[in-house]
């Protein structure tokens, strides 16, 4: 459902065009002001506006909605006479103007014209997203699709943005997505993991540190901040930051200003920050684990990210998407995956998320020669996660290793079922003809023969 924004100062008019765009299916947020409606942009799909209006305008709010979301349209309602004004208003940005009194079934169709335009600047920046990635970007389930939506919203509004998210559902990719999307694209991109370092290094790292600060600081050294001038800074595991340095964040964030360790200069930074966490910060700073000024500062705009459990629609196509990635950079040329094997994979559980689903094709092309991998490929592997139902999982074969499901095969097992997996790939790809299975396998055939003994394959073909 699209959100129209509805601008004027006359009651009369926000009733009757709310009236009609509800019944119409749109949700309808209305405001009796510019400075009103500034406030409630966030929530818009497209906004409609009265041109003449006490204080802030139509045409400046036109102005101040293009500069802050260039994707936003924007249709301006004019009195009679003043055509040429809108007119000259479309040259600066406006989608549409409407001439009072206005058709209400030309409104509609030009909304849906305005929420068509919007959605293809969206998609268009998508795809540019996808190129700045290198990568496609998922997310044909309800949760990703509200996901996706947002951050495209959010990625055009200059504002500091918290994405939260368990482990492993991919709050790092939502980070680069916001800075890939965003007017700040061609700037720097950096990012600081937050757990990584204790207090004191934090501080130097973050906001730099001059010659002779510190024992081994032998050169000034700029810190991620003025690396990040003009770009974005992503701020990983963020409550993991020491409340020492929490409060030097927290000044950056309010003034845009930094000060290098043992410097006694205060220098400008224009920054973007995004944070990520998996944890609850709200909870955290109740608590006084965590700054609560921070932490309201950080969470301008908060993102959830669904755990994959949430969104099993979208595990077929990141398989499918890994399988890709993997084929190339292992140099296996194109991997197919077995369909009931993509059906097992959307079965389970995945208490990784993301992440686990990724290394899990990563092993399985890894041990693959190419072509298509299946549910025996698999099993051999030992790759699937638990799964909350008997019947998810695949039948394993008899003589695949032992595994224990909580802690995983061990070394010795990974290795074992990798060497059979091997060796019975050679012997059916030349039919069971060992010497030409020795030689692709560059070993005598002695040693294959010795190999299928240990593995139980069949010595006599």
């Amino acid at each position: 459902m699209s959100t129209i924004l509805l601008v004027d100062d006359e009651p009369g008019v926000l009733f009757t065009l709310s009236e009609v765009l509800t019944d119409r299916g749109h949700r309808v947020v209305s405001a009796r002001s510019g400075p009103d409606a500034l406030t409630k942009l966030d929530e818009a799909d497209t906004v409609l506006t009265d041109l003449s209006m006490p204080g802030m305008d139509g045409l400046e709010l036109m102005a101040q909605v293009v500069q802050r979301d260039p994707t936003l349209p924007v249709i301006l309602l004019t009195a009679h006479g003043s055509e040429r004004v809108a007119v000259a208003a479309m040259k600066q940005g406006a989608y549409h103007y409407l001439a009072k009194p206005f058709d209400i079934d030309e409104v509609s169709v030009v909304i849906e014209r305005a929420l068509e335009a919007r959605r293809l600047r969206l998609d268009n920046r998508r795809l540019s997203a996808e190129q700045t990635l290198g990568r496609r970007i998922i997310g044909a389930s309800r949760p990703m699709r509200r996901l996706l939506e947002a951050t495209s919203r959010v990625a055009s509004r200059d504002v500091t943005v918290l994405v939260r998210g368990e482990t492993g559902t991919g709050k790092e990719f939502v980070a680069e997505l916001l800075h890939a999307q965003s007017t700040r694209a061609a700037r720097p991109l950096v990012r600081f993991n937050c757990a990584a370092l204790p207090a004191d290094l934090a501080d130097a790292e973050l906001f730099g540190h001059v010659k002779g600060a510190f024992t081994g600081a032998t050169a000034t050294r700029p810190g991620y901040f003025a690396q990040a001038d003009g770009g974005t800074l992503i701020l990983d595991e963020i409550g993991e930051l020491p409340l020492p340095i929490q409060a030097k964040l927290l000044r950056a964030l309010q003034e845009g200003e930094i000060q290098p360790v043992g410097s006694g200069r205060i220098e400008k930074v224009n920054v973007r920050v995004v944070a990520s966490t998996n944890r609850d910060l709200a909870a955290d700073a109740k608590a006084g684990t965590f700054r609560e000024d921070l932490y309201y500062r950080l969470a301008v705009v908060e993102l959830v990210v669904p755990p994959l459990r949430d969104r099993k629609d979208d595990i077929p196509a990141l398989a499918a998407e890994f399988a890709r990635r993997y084929g190339e950079k292992f140099g296996l040329g194109t991997i197919t995956l077995e369909q009931p094997l993509i059906d097992a994979l959307a079965r389970a559980d995945w208490p990784g998320n993301v992440r686990q689903l990724e290394n899990t094709i990563a092993r399985l092309a890894a041990l693959s020669t190419g072509g298509l991998i299946s549910v025996a490929d698999h099993e051999a592997a030992s790759g699937l996660p638990p799964s909350t139902s008997q019947d998810a999982m695949p039948v394993a074969d008899e003589d695949a290793p032992l595994t224990d499901a909580r802690n995983g095969p061990s070394l010795k097992e990974q290795v074992e079922a990798f060497e059979r997996g091997l060796v019975a790939r050679a012997l059916d790809s030349t039919g069971g003809n060992q010497s030409e299975a020795a030689r692709r396998l560059g070993v005598s055939r002695v040693t294959l023969i010795d190999k299928m003994k240990k593995y139980n394959l069949n010595t006599k073909r």
